[in-house]
């Protein structure tokens, strides 16, 4: 046991020794300028497949090559046993080659399958090829058959089998009709991977008589059909609508295998009526986006390189509105041998040590075997300084003459790999590939790479100068493992000779180089966008600088092609000329400044508009920049590049560069930075650990365009945090504890992965060790039993798996409060007068507020009154005073009264226990105004003056005085005094009509107090009563009454007079008739004509004659009835009366309204109707 230990502690070492030579061993060039007579074992450069089907119609070419030096001659083996190629006059090899070439003519090209295995070997070593598996493609024709004619009713389902003959590769399948003609497929008809048509549901259109299965066989590029197929569909039975059902695979489960890396396909195809809708998921886990496409119509899921975590339950789901069906296919993945690291070349000074390492995949897990020179290691001589050890084959103190070729083998059921690995013993000084004296030339602020390849064994350890400096690793210099030097941001102070040095303990070798640090090319006037007038001038600019030992070339080109081959298009040293502008010239125009190091471009538009009119210029959004390119790819920045999109004839002001963090905030994109509308480019800061995504949008005076098209994402590399959070807060919610807060880091600051919060704290007042504690996913920490309100220095600092961010700021804080454990001592009040009291008190010790002292609180109330005995107390007042105040002021307080108050100081936690409460009382005051003055019983020489105590008494009342006098008069005001149980007082000898202003005054043994005011005339009041008293009696009312009822009853009488026995004169209208006959109302103001009357007996103007058409003669009173209440007459909706008249031509009429007398009392009525 211990010897065993020993050996993997020493292979352990050897493992140790040998990485780094491991991780940069070269393969020997051979190159003969430089490595003339270096020796090599060989190596095989190229082979034919593992499985490599012939076409028997032509040669059979094997192909075997390899390299070494000497250059190794090859074999071959057959079947296991040595294959003499030169005893067959078929076989040939090619010159300098192991490629055999097999003459197949006249010879069936089966008698050469096989399993073939070649070997190159020299003087170092035997390397051998891949298994080789000859076959020879077949094509067998279809089987004989009979296909008997199919008959189906519509509705049902249907299989067509194709049934192909078995071919290698196996043949392609279609299906087409007599014609050639490829049958229509979709989702109700379609052909399955293994060949065969299903219909999901026949239809009469399904009939016909030449389905046709078609295999094609690739290899030979022949097509054979099967019989044709007669299918029928009847109508007299149809099948109903059914739900779905799957016709393949059959039952609920199956179960398919895949090997890793090959391409999955998945079929099912359902029967139903109306035809089945199908869908796919995948029962644990997603489908892969990337890797997936859906084929014939849904049927079949194809996902291409599969992996083992496509390995799972697949359902397939059929769904018409009938139901559905699934069907779950578990796909179990396995894995033929695959190289997780094969085998390297080694090369070795003699005394080195070195390792071959073999690592495969594979499932079930491959065995791993080793040969060399071809021969099992096992049956190879035992040689003490090799080593084997599952996958690794260790060398130690490798000696000249050791050189051989290893071989592993890593095989399972599913397949194998195979390996050839050199291991060349070599003893050789360094030499430099790189060509003496070359010259680098690199831009500016560019990365500048200065090679330095070299070969020695042992492997040259690679030194560079500069001036005679060493030039050591660090943010300006970095060396690569192949020894060349990079410079990560060249600056004109490189420029200059650098010297590189290969050495090993063969020698060393020295080679120069030279750098060339020049300025870039950059257009300082770009072409802008023009709008000309067809037939005008079109002038680009396109002003550049460059570094002036580069040949600058300039290209112009029109919409990303060349310029037209015309004398109009005129290119001059900084600018583009187009003469006699002409429609077909519009289009984009880029300006590219090329030297042999870089370029620069710019474009713009050219729009041509015709002369007359001018059209109006249409101002629109910008499109959208095009081409976005990230360049100068930091740790923490990025040169953003892009096109702009066409300005719409509105320049482009500004260009707003917007980011997405797919990691952090996936689908939010967030406002970067801004650059002008001319720039095309911007250098951008970032932050650690973000997936960027960049757009950019453009804005013109119209607005903003839509977003560009994302760029190519972008990952920056995790670091530590840059900041710590903000806004740390220290406060306290219970005496005891102590709540640490903070504005948490976004995913954008986070800088990386497992972000980290390190709250520490200590107390500020006695110092000591810092505690601390790690948290994540909270902004706040709460510090339990702490003493009460004390100051505590406390920290917040940012960390993740890249370590911890900068120094985090100390924040003063204190822990939780609680309420003052003492009321303030010595109250003493001081009363300054009736309504004005002091209190002094004095301060709590500061060990007894427990928090921040935020003042006192003095309650105080009226207890009760001095004077009245069954007074209330009042609700109690506070006044609050800030700080460390200690005395205060108490306002308002009611005279006379007995007050109690009390003293507490406040923090913020609360009130802490007020002082015991202390009486004090007010002395009395001058009173309130008197409740009310009255004046009553007011005569032409005296009146009343009656009045009420005042509300406020402030004190015992001694009595009241009035004082009053004439206003606007200069005589002197008269005092009276009352006692205080007086109520009243008649004031008399008082002048008449005079104005009186009267003061009263309520009093105590401290004055008089406010006076209430009133003011009266003498006479007036007296004037007033009287009126009042004649107008309100009931004789001069009825009089009133009377007067109004005698002046209607004679506008009555008179109207009834004057229309009594008046005579109006009527024109006679027609002397010839013994009758008058009544005219017809006039046109123009609607009255009636005027009639004549031979006897002279004239009827009222505007009246009615009598129905018979006569007027009565006997009585020249008028009368109701000879208006028409002994006839047609008759009063209309208004109240108006109307009369008809009958003659000859019973004509109506209408009442005259000419007259100049007074109307009738009937007509007067309809008047005041």
């Amino acid at each position: 046991m211990n010897r065993k230990r020993k050996y993997t502690l020493c292979g352990g070492a050897v493992m140790v020794l040998l990485l780094g030579h491991l991780t940069t061993a070269l393969e020997v060039p051979l190159d003969s300028k430089f490595l003339e007579g270096l020796q090599q074992p060989p190596t095989i450069t190229h082979q034919s497949p593992k499985d490599y089907i012939i076409d028997p119609r032509e040669n059979i070419v094997i192909h075997c090559e390899a390299k070494g030096k000497p250059h190794p001659s090859f074999s071959w083996t057959r079947n296991g046993t040595h294959f003499d190629v030169d005893k067959d006059p078929k076989v040939i090899t090619k010159p300098n080659s192991g490629t055999l070439i097999i003459d197949t003519s006249g010879e069936k090209a089966e008698v050469y399958e096989g399993v073939y295995q070649c070997t190159a070997r020299n003087q170092h070593g035997t390397a051998v090829s891949n298994d080789i598996v000859i076959r020879q493609s077949k094509s067998p024709l279809w089987s004989k058959e009979r296909n008997e004619p199919i008959t189906v009713q519509v509705g049902v389902s249907l299989v067509l089998h194709c049934r192909p003959p078995a071919g290698l590769p196996p043949p392609i399948i279609f299906w087409m009709d007599n014609n050639f003609q490829r049958l229509p497929q979709n989702s109700r008809v379609s052909q399955a991977l293994n060949g065969d048509l299903y219909f999901s549901n026949v239809l009469i259109e399904d009939t016909r008589s030449d389905y046709i299965c078609y295999a094609r066989f690739p290899h030979t590029q022949t097509i054979q059909q099967k019989q044709p197929i007669t299918v029928t569909v009847l109508d007299d039975r149809p099948a109903g609508e059914r739900a779905p059902s799957f016709m393949y695979p059959s039952g609920m489960n199956s179960t398919t295998q895949i090997l890793r890396g090959e391409t999955l396909e998945l079929e099912c195809i359902a029967d139903g009526l109306p035809t089945p809708e199908i869908s796919w998921d995948k029962e644990s886990g997603e489908l892969p986006r990337s890797r997936l496409s859906f084929l014939n119509f849904q049927k079949s899921l194809r996902i291409s390189e599969v992996t083992e975590a496509d390995g799972g339950e697949y359902r397939c789901m059929a769904s018409n509105h009938l139901g559905s069906a699934y069907h779950i296919i578990t796909v179990v993945v396995k894995a033929a041998p695959f190289w997780i690291s094969a085998p390297r070349n080694l090369i070795l000074a003699p005394e080195e040590s070195g390792m071959l390492t073999c690592l495969a995949g594979g499932s079930p897990k491959p065995t791993i075997t080793w040969s060399i020179n071809g021969n099992s290691i096992e049956n190879s001589p035992n040689d003490p300084r090799r080593k084997i050890e599952d996958n690794m084959v260790i060398l130690s103190n490798v000696q000249t003459g050791s050189s051989a070729v290893y071989q592993c083998n890593a095989s399972n059921e599913f397949g194998y790999l195979l390996a050839n690995a050199f291991v060349s013993v070599l003893a050789e000084p360094p030499r430099l590939l790189t060509p003496p004296n070359y010259v680098y030339q690199v831009i500016s602020n560019r990365p500048a790479m200065l090679d330095c390849a070299s070969f020695g064994s042992p492997l040259p350890k690679i030194s560079w100068f500069k001036d005679g400096q060493t030039l050591l690793d660090g943010e300006m210099y970095l060396v690569h493992e192949n020894g060349t030097l990079q410079i990560t941001a060249a600056q004109p102070k490189h420029s200059g000779k650098y010297t590189c040095v290969a050495t090993n303990n063969q020698g060393s070798k020295e080679n120069h180089v030279y750098l060339e640090v020049k300025e870039p090319t950059r257009i300082l006037q770009q072409p802008e966008y023009k709008v000309v007038q067809r037939g005008a001038k079109a002038v680009f600019e396109c002003k550049v600088t460059h570094d002036p030992t580069l040949i600058l070339v300039m290209i112009w080109l029109k919409d990303k092609g060349e310029l037209p081959d015309d004398d109009r298009f005129v290119v001059d040293s900084d600018s583009l000329t187009i003469n006699n502008v002409m429609e077909q010239d519009e289009g984009t125009y880029t300006c590219i400044m090329n030297t042999t190091l870089d370029q620069d471009s710019a474009s713009a538009m050219l729009t041509v508009v015709e002369a007359t009119p001018t059209p109006p210029v249409v101002y629109e959004r910008p499109d959208p920049p095009i081409d976005l390119e990230l360049t100068d790819q930091r740790e923490r920045s990025v040169q953003l590049t892009w096109i702009p999109g066409d300005e719409h004839n509105s320049p482009i002001q500004v260009f707003l560069i917007q980011y997405e963090d797919s990691l952090h905030e996936p689908g939010m994109w967030n406002n970067l930075t801004e650059v002008e509308g001319t720039s095309t480019t911007v250098l951008l800061d970032l932050s650690p650990y973000v997936y960027y995504s960049f757009r950019v949008l453009a804005l013109n005076d119209v607005g903003l365009s839509e977003p560009s098209l994302p760029s190519s994402q972008y990952r920056t590399n995790p670091a530590q945090p840059d900041e710590n959070p903000s806004n740390v807060e220290v406060a306290g919610t219970e005496p005891d504890n102590m709540v640490i807060s903070w504005q948490e880091l976004t995913g954008l600051q986070s800088n990386g992965p497992g972000l980290q919060y390190k709250v520490s704290w200590r107390r500020q007042d006695v110092g000591g060790d810092w505690m601390s504690v790690t948290v994540a996913n909270v902004s706040e920490y709460i510090v339990s039993d702490t003493p009460t309100f004390v100051p505590y220095e406390v920290t917040v600092q940012a960390e993740n798996n890249y370590g911890p961010g900068p120094k985090p700021e100390v924040v003063l804080g204190y822990s939780g409060e609680d309420r003052p454990m003492v009321p303030p001592e010595s109250v003493q009040m001081v009363v300054q007068n009736s309504t004005l009291a002091e209190v002094h008190w004095k301060p709590i010790p500061s060990s007894a507020v427990r928090g921040r002292m935020l003042g006192y609180k003095v309650r105080y109330w009226k207890e009760r009154s001095l004077l009245r005995e069954d007074s209330q107390p009042e609700d109690p007042r506070v006044l609050i005073l800030s700080g460390n105040e200690t005395e205060g002021h108490l306002p308002d307080l009611h005279p006379y009264s007995q007050y109690v108050i009390s003293v507490l100081a406040f923090n913020s936690k609360g009130d802490g226990p007020p002082s015991a409460g202390q009486h004090f009382e007010t002395p009395e005051g001058v009173p309130g105004p008197p409740a009310f003055i009255r004046i009553t019983n007011s005569y032409l020489d005296s009146l009343t003056v009656e009045w009420g105590p005042p509300v406020d008494d402030n004190g015992r009342l001694t009595g009241y005085m009035l004082r009053y006098q004439p206003v606007n008069n200069t005589e002197e005001l008269k005092e009276l005094t009352f006692l205080a149980n007086e109520t009243s007082v008649t004031l008399e000898n008082l002048k008449y009509s005079t104005r009186y202003m009267f003061y009263f005054n309520a009093m105590t043994i401290k004055g008089a107090g406010p006076a209430i005011t009133t003011a009266i005339t003498i006479m007036d009041e007296a004037m007033t009563s009287r009126q009042v008293d004649i107008a309100t009696q009931g004789w001069f009312i009825g009089l009133m009454c009377a007067i109004a009822l005698l002046i209607l009853i004679l506008l009555i009488v008179c109207f009834i007079k004057r229309n009594k026995g008046g005579k109006y004169p009527v024109k006679e209208k027609e002397e010839a008739h013994q009758d008058p006959e009544i005219q017809p109302m006039k046109e123009d103001d609607g009255t009636f004509g005027e009639y004549s009357d031979t006897e002279d007996h004239k009827p009222l103007k505007g009246s009615r004659s009598p129905s018979n058409g006569t007027v009565k003669k006997d009585d020249s009173d008028d009368s109701l009835v000879d208006y028409g209440e002994g006839g047609d007459g008759q009063f209309n909706e208004d109240g108006s009366f109307i009369g008809q008249y009958s003659g000859k031509k019973e004509k109506d009429t209408a009442e005259g309204n000419e007259s100049s007398e007074a109307p009738s009392p009937v007509n007067a009525m309809n008047s005041f109707v």
